[in-house]
């Protein structure tokens, strides 16, 4: 395949790419066939997956509105992908205009396309890291500036923690992490759960562990425990179309079929 001239040298373009599928499935252009194969072939196996991203975006939107309504005006976006609609500089300072944002991410594309983007944003910054390199990431100097002020930071692991394995302990990264926020910061989460489709978990699993980045579901008490020195906010951990919806008649009957859980909790 010829490497279009937005993509960095050095990209694997025969391989399908979570964040460039999770772009599909929002509706981006920025994703390539071997991608659009991948969510084509996922979806066969649950139809529902571009509502579920959708409604992972929806909780995206609304915890950061909700934070930055509460005075939150620096969020640190790790796994923030490749941008598309309502990015969350623009949801903070909708409410926030002084809002500052670190987007991270480990994929050269997204982070290619972050800075295109916010090439001229002097109060965002882009930074290639991993989340498993936690003491990298950590100390990368725009993160590190961003946590030096003081003032609270709302740290978003949205749809992030379940490319973490268990082996990898997504639940000491999220505690380093926490240990190194301002009294007053918030974690935003959200986690691909087992609930949903039991049935169906292993075969999913299975699809993304043919990508450079393996799923690894979890049990909402899994996710919780992923909480642990925060205080969550009502309705705790709960099915995504379930924290805080704009309009209670949005849930729908079945919000479990949405298979993922969200919260948000705030650091004593």
């Amino acid at each position: 395949m010829r490497r279009p001239s937005w993509v960095p040298e050095g990209t694997d373009l025969d391989k399908p790419n979570a964040a460039r599928v999770y772009d599909y499935y929002l509706g981006g252009s920025h994703n390539f066939e071997v991608d659009r194969e991948m969510a084509r072939r996922a979806m066969e196996l649950w139809p529902e997956l571009p509502q579920i991203m959708r409604s992972n975006r929806a909780f995206l939107r609304r915890a950061v509105a909700f934070l930055a309504e509460r005075g939150v005006s620096r969020f640190l976006d790790i796994g923030s992908g490749i941008p598309t609609f309502g990015a969350v500089h623009e949801i903070a300072r909708a409410i926030r205009p002084e809002a500052e944002v670190v987007y991270v991410d480990r994929d050269p594309v997204a982070v290619a396309h972050s800075r295109l983007l916010l090439e001229d944003d002097p109060h965002s910054a882009v930074v290639q890291a991993d989340l498993r390199d936690v003491e990298d990431l950590l100390d990368r100097p725009e993160v590190a500036g961003l946590l030096a002020a003081g003032e609270p930071v709302a740290v978003l692991l949205v749809a992030v923690a379940h490319f973490v394995s268990d082996d990898e302990d997504p639940w000491k990264l999220i505690a380093t992490v926490r240990d190194r926020l301002p009294a007053g910061s918030a974690l935003v989460l959200s986690h691909a759960a087992l609930e949903a489709r039991p049935d169906q978990a292993e075969d999913h699993q299975e699809l993304y562990r043919r990508t450079p980045t393996p799923l690894t579901m979890r049990t909402r008490e899994q996710v919780t425990a992923m909480f642990t020195g925060f205080d969550l906010v009502e309705p705790g951990v709960v099915h995504l179309p379930q924290w805080r919806p704009d309009q209670p008649g949005t849930v729908g009957e079945h919000p479990e079929r949405i298979a993922g859980v969200a919260g948000v909790g705030f650091r004593p």
